[in-house]
C-alpha cells in the first residue's frame, strides 16, 4: 500500500458568538516552509487555553497544508501545490488529492493569509493581487480590502503582478496557442484560487527558512489579520503609509532556453539590477542583459530548459 494513501489531512475552526468574517490561515503549502506551522501552533495554544479568543466570525487554521511535503521536509510531495491548485476529478498525485480537499475548504472562506518562507536571506514581503478588473485572467473587486490588510501584517515590502507576468511567459512559450487558457492554470496556487471564489487572499513570505524570527513574524501577522479583521477584540494596527512601503510591480519573467545557461553571479531576490548590466549568459555564451533599472526576483539557477528562469520588478509608488 501507497504510504501517502494513509495521510489525512486536518484543519482546526475558532468560531465567535458575533458576526464576523471567515478567515483561513494556512502553513507549510511547502513542505520545507515551516515558519508558518509554528505560528499556528503557537496560536492554538493561546486560544486552546483561553489566553486569546475569537469573538466574532470563524477562524480556521491548517498548520500543514501539504502533509506529505511536510513528512519529507521537502518543497513538494509529488509536485508543487502552488501551481494547477485546482480540484480534480479524477487525482494523479498526492497534490490533487490535497486540492480536492483544500480548494472547497478555501471556497467557504472569505479571506486567505498563506504563510511561506524563501531560500536566500532577505526581509520579509507580502504578495498581493491585481488592482480590481473584469479581464479574462484574474477578474477580481475586492483590491481595496485586500491592500488594507497588506498594510497591516507588519511587514514594509509588497510585491503586484504574479500571475500577470506569469502568463506573458506563457504566452511567449505557447506564441499563441490555442491552449494558452489552459497552461495559464498552472500559475494558479492558493491565493489565485481565493480570489476566483470571491474571496481575497495575501502570501505572505516570513523569511529565510531557519530565520529564528520567521516564525514571529508569521504569528504577529496572524495576530494583526485577526485584530484587523475584527475577529478579536484587540485593536487594530495602524496601516503603514506608502511612504513607509517598498511596492515592486513585477514586470518581466525571462525563461531558461538551454540547459547551460547561466547566471554571470549569484542574484538573490531584491537585489537592484541596471539597465545594460549583464544578468547572465545563454549556452553559446550570447550575454544576458537587463533592459530596464528595476529588482532582480525570484532568480532559479536550477530551472530546466523552456523554464522560468528569473523575473524583473519595478518600482511602485504604492499599494
Amino acid at each position: 500500500m501507497n504510504p501517502a494513501s494513509q495521510i489525512q489531512f486536518k484543519s482546526v475552526q475558532y468560531c465567535g458568538q458575533g458576526d464576523g468574517p471567515r478567515l483561513i490561515v494556512l502553513g507549510a503549502v511547502h513542505g520545507n516552509e515551516t515558519c508558518g506551522t509554528r505560528a499556528i501552533e503557537r496560536l492554538m495554544a493561546q486560544l486552546d487555553s483561553g489566553a486569546l479568543h475569537i469573538a466574532n466570525g470563524c477562524l480556521t487554521l491548517v498548520p500543514v497544508a501539504n502533509p506529505l511535503a511536510y513528512a519529507k521536509g521537502e518543497r513538494a510531495g509529488d509536485r508543487n501545490l502552488n501551481r494547477n491548485l485546482f480540484p480534480n476529478a479524477a487525482p494523479q498525485d498526492f497534490e490533487d488529492h490535497v486540492a480536492n480537499w483544500l480548494c472547497p475548504l478555501l471556497a467557504s472562506h472569505d479571506v486567505l493569509l498563506d504563510l511561506h518562507s524563501f531560500n536566500a536571506h532577505s526581509q520579509p514581503f507580502v504578495m498581493v493581487g491585481p488592482r480590481d478588473n473584469n479581464g479574462p485572467l484574474e477578474p477580481f473587486q475586492h483590491a481595496r480590502q485586500e491592500r488594507a490588510l497588506a498594510r497591516r501584517l507588519g511587514v514594509r515590502r509588497c510585491v503586484e503582478g504574479w500571475l500577470r507576468t506569469y502568463g506573458q511567459g506563457v504566452q511567449r512559450r505557447l506564441r499563441g496557442d490555442s491552449q494558452l487558457d489552459l497552461v495559464l492554470r498552472y500559475g494558479v496556487g492558493t491565493t489565485e484560487y481565493m480570489r476566483s471564489t470571491g474571496g481575497y487572499a495575501l502570501t505572505l513570505e516570513c523569511g529565510q527558512h531557519a530565520d529564528p524570527q520567521a516564525p514571529h513574524v508569521a504569528y504577529q501577522a496572524i495576530l494583526n489579520t485577526l485584530a484587523f479583521l475584527g475577529l478579536t477584540d484587540t485593536a487594530a494596527p495602524e496601516a503603514l503609509p506608502d511612504a513607509q512601503l517598498d511596492v515592486l510591480s513585477m514586470a518581466e519573467v525571462h525563461d531558461k532556453h538551454h540547459a547551460g545557461d547561466h547566471f554571470s553571479r549569484d542574484w538573490a531576490s531584491f537585489d537592484p539590477v541596471r539597465q545594460g548590466e549583464e544578468i547572465g549568459r545563454r549556452a553559446d555564451g550570447t550575454p544576458v542583459l537587463a533592459g530596464f533599472d528595476g529588482v532582480m526576483l525570484f532568480p532559479d539557477s536550477a530551472a530546466g530548459a523552456n523554464c522560468e528562469w528569473y523575473y524583473l520588478a519595478r518600482p511602485s509608488p504604492g499599494l
